[in-house]
């Protein structure tokens, strides 16, 4: 069942272009590479740029993903079928022992209704006197056919038993006149005289065992007083002791304060409510509150982790949600060296170039694949982004060439690509402060401090400015919000290839003084040249942290 799940390649939270473009080529490369399944995920919201991307290249948005804790989904979920609350105790008994288990859901058109269990069962033939039972429970006389193994000779098995009880017609008919009424089901043998007495005494149905054969002149009696005429191979011992097992379990079934679970429940909240109760079983519903099968304690202990492998990113604060619960297989990254560990050995890339997608891009060079056309032209603007445009002191001689091979397979101009996404990308106009700031947002961690940098590119210092008078009064509330110890934004010029940095925090912007030997007015500083948050500024602030 492990090796059907599929992998999930995914980026940071707050993901940029990089983050997307590789997680979707990354997938690609490894499902042309690889027997199992591999699939593109995303941490967080698109921003513009990206978006503009995916939409130029016609390639849909990678599902979100934003939690990877272990699931009721990642168990060995017991897919045995419900019963219909009008199937027989013997039935629900049956389908137990060939499966093992001791409880069986019972449903409605795939709807939850109730349980019933071994102990139910029992309970119900053992622990009651009541002969009546049979019309209480109003059992259908399609199971007393089913369940003795019969035959309905004279009417049919619709219906139900409404009134009478179950009498065994053990004594000669002059006792037998006095004990059958109206209603009754009347258990018998081969005896002609028997069999007209309780048709006579307005018996509901009579039961012969053994197999007879049943005279016509009984069967026509029968159709005349309405009787229906059951036919079993089972003696008359055997009969009596199975009729009761013919009862619907909807009679019987637990329908109070179920206690299920669905698909997309984490298993950490569940085990304490498991353990609070002393079900054997619990059933599992899906999205729809269908029920899809039940899982026992003994499940959790062969519970499969989510695989996942992480590209353009190894912090721990900039990771999906429960990567600690994880089995994380591989990192493809071009930062610096994060907080990530794991607990086993993992492919582990990590290259000082200027974009993961070039990584992939080489990636795909190793393996002998053909980058299609599409796949060329996400890697080429994640590459573009990343390296804004080549400008950025992050980008190589190897970032240049891949951008030129794949501008040649994608057939597209790489200056018109980039205005046209960083044009996208620093239109922001619709958002509000908050979605502005964490469009491209990451998390540090230095010194037991927690620091934020977002970023903003583009080519219009007008915009710039709009963007950054928009920001300023949110960023102590994001300072606050999301828990840190200072904040800072990068307003990034590409064609000035500078950036103004506003800050937020204590010692915010002496750091930012300090390092890069400036003067900051109303929190803000002006850092020509400075156009890369991974080498320039965090490097930076780093530095100055821990001096």
């Amino acid at each position: 069942m492990k090796n059907n799940r599929p992998i999930y390649v995914v980026g940071h939270k707050n993901p940029d272009t990089d983050s997307i473009c590789a997680a979707i080529a990354y997938a690609e490369l490894l499902n042309k590479t690889s027997d199992r399944k591999y699939e593109a995920r995303r941490a967080g919201h698109l921003n513009e740029e990206t978006k503009y991307i995916l939409d130029k290249f016609k390639v849909a948005s990678p599902p979100m993903l934003t939690d990877v804790r272990t699931q009721v989904r990642d168990l060995e979920i017991r897919e045995l079928d419900g019963c219909g609350r009008d199937a027989s105790l013997k039935e629900a008994w049956d389908k137990m022992r060939s499966a093992g288990v001791v409880t069986v859901c019972i449903t409605d058109h795939g709807r939850l209704e109730g349980l019933i269990t071994t102990n139910d069962i029992v309970t119900s033939l053992l622990d009651v006197y009541d002969s009546d039972l049979l019309a209480d429970a109003r059992t259908p006389y399609k199971n007393i056919v089913k369940t003795l193994d019969g035959e309905i000779i004279v009417g049919d098995d619709k219906g139900c038993v409404e009134a009478g009880k179950v009498v065994v017609a053990a004594a000669s008919p002059e006792v037998m006149e006095n004990i059958i009424g109206p209603g009754d089901v009347v258990i018998l043998g081969n005896r002609y005289e028997t069999q007209l007495c309780a048709i006579e005494m307005k018996a509901a149905c009579i039961i012969v065992c053994d197999g007879s054969e049943v005279a016509r002149t009984i069967r026509t009696q029968a159709g005349v007083h309405g009787c229906r005429i059951i036919t079993t191979p089972h003696d008359t011992f055997t009969a009596s002791r199975l009729v009761n097992t013919s009862m619907p379990i909807g009679h019987f079934m637990n329908a109070d304060k179920l206690i299920s679970f669905h698909l997309d429940d984490y298993i950490e909240d569940i085990q304490d409510v498991m353990a609070k109760v002393r079900h054997r079983y619990f059933p599992v519903l899906d999205e729809n509150d269908r029920y899809v099968g039940m899982i026992s304690r003994r499940n959790f202990l062969g519970a499969a982790r989510k695989q996942l492998i992480l590209v353009d990113h190894n912090e721990g604060s900039q990771a999906v949600n429960g990567v600690d619960s994880a089995e994380l297989l591989e990192i493809i990254d071009h930062h610096r060296l994060g907080t990530i560990s794991t607990s086993t050995p993992v492919f582990f890339r990590n290259q000082p170039l200027g974009s993961t997608s070039t990584i992939i891009y080489q990636m795909y060079h190793e393996k002998k694949v053909r980058i299609t056309k599409k796949i060329a032209g996400l890697l080429l603007a994640a590459i573009l982004s990343d390296t804004l445009m080549y400008r950025s002191p992050t980008c190589t001689e190897t970032d240049r060439k891949a951008g030129e091979d794949l501008a040649s397979i994608s057939g597209v101009d790489p200056e018109s690509l980039a205005r046209e996404m960083f044009h996208a990308g620093s239109n922001l106009s619709s958002k509000k402060p908050d979605e502005i700031i964490h469009q491209d947002f990451k998390k540090f961690t230095v010194d037991s401090k927690t620091i934020g940098i977002g970023q903003i590119n583009s080519m219009s210092s007008e915009e710039l400015s709009e963007i950054k008078e928009k920001i300023m009064p949110e960023l102590a509330a994001t300072l606050k919000r999301d828990g840190l110890d200072m904040v800072f934004f990068m307003l990034t010029n590409i064609i000035g290839e500078s950036s103004e940095v506003v800050c937020c925090g204590n010692r915010a912007a002496a750091l930012l003084e300090n390092g890069f030997n400036v003067t900051a007015r109303d929190s803000s500083v002006i850092l020509k040249g400075v156009v890369s948050r991974k080498k320039q500024l965090l490097p930076t602030i780093v530095d100055n942290m821990e001096s």
